[in-house]
């Protein structure tokens, strides 16, 4: 396919899946967990929780209750996204995801309706009607295109299917993680075409440069660093060069978190939030693969500089010398 042009001086939305801390008694450190939320929203990036990254898979419904119900009441106001998440539940998908979405909108969040083994199956016309059955309840709710490479019941949708998807207007933008940049331009191209105002929301935390082709993000990788992502979306906006190193640097971090097993990359966030002093224990949730202790070694000088990055791009003024054409 031919390659799509950058689109410049573009004011980039992040949302970022916040990690769930876990104590090393195995307990969900939900004081850690408010900080981090707190941080994402003054960082200028969208908390999502009950995602991938917040272990949704792992977690029993009551608990993905008690976080909707504790960021809903940290939000007073403020944007964030919820994942309706309905996976091993007996019933009807439709009747399950509205069920879900009226749950977080009540809450004062935005739903993203998370892939389940029910709705695989479906033909594309059929997702379809599922998401229009949504839309008759739900005022704004988003897509996921998850790979299986993070759950084995993700599914991507075929071009098609998403096309048709983009005529509902309560679904104002979808998540993509096949981590394929040709799948994604292939959706920016029909997004252009079709509806310049829906959002792409690219999931490849091994791409994270997509944003430069119009694509906004919703990361695990952003959770590691808010603050980096922060400045680096506004050093695009601004058309400074400094945007480069600084998301070089970030792909860097992405490429070594996200290597497989690849949900493993939230022991890595772990162990990341660990060492900026951020979390108490660098333990995932004990249900989730793990990466070895010295991981810890190769995480810390990446940390280093982006630290360093952050700080000298909010003491410098801005400079284009880096730019590239």
């Amino acid at each position: 396919m031919k390659t799509p042009r950058l689109v410049r001086n573009r004011a980039i939305e992040g949302i970022s899946a916040i990690l769930l801390p876990f104590g090393r008694d195995g307990a969900i450190d939900f004081d850690a967990f408010s900080h981090l939320v707190e941080r994402t929203w003054v960082s200028g990036l969208t908390p999502a929780v009950n995602m991938d990254t917040g272990y949704a898979n792992l977690l029993s419904s009551s608990q993905r209750r008690e976080i909707l119900g504790l960021v809903g009441s940290l939000a007073r106001g403020r944007r964030f996204v919820a994942g309706a998440f309905i996976e091993g539940e007996d019933g009807d998908a439709s009747r399950l995801y509205r069920r879900e979405c009226s749950a977080i909108a009540c809450s004062g969040g935005i739903p993203i309706l998370f892939p389940c083994s029910s709705t695989r199956p479906l033909t594309g016309a059929q997702l379809v009607d599922l998401f229009r059955s949504v839309a008759t309840e739900c005022d704004e709710f988003l897509g996921f295109e998850l790979g299986e490479m993070f759950v084995p019941f993700g599914r991507i949708w075929d071009i098609e299917t998403y096309r048709a998807l983009l005529s509902i207007p309560q679904l104002t933008g979808a998540k993509h993680s096949s981590l394929s940049r040709e799948r994604e331009w292939d959706r920016l191209a029909v997004r252009d075409q079709e509806r310049p105002d829906f959002r792409v929301y690219t999931g490849n935390d091994l791409a994270i440069d997509l944003v430069m082709w119009g694509s906004d993000y919703l990361l695990g990788l952003s959770t590691f660093h808010v603050d980096a992502f922060g400045v680096r979306d506004r050093l695009w906006v601004g058309d400074d060069g400094r945007f480069y190193e600084l998301n070089d640097w970030l792909q860097y971090l992405g490429m070594l978190a996200f290597r497989a097993p690849v949900p493993a990359y939230k022991h890595s966030c772990a162990q990341f939030l660990y060492l900026r002093g951020l979390i108490a224990s660098p333990d995932p949730h004990p249900g989730n693969p793990r990466r070895p202790d010295s991981d810890l070694a190769l995480l810390e000088p990446i940390l280093r500089r982006l630290d360093e990055l952050v700080a000298q791009a909010r003491h410098r003024p801005p400079e284009n010398a880096g730019r590239v054409c």
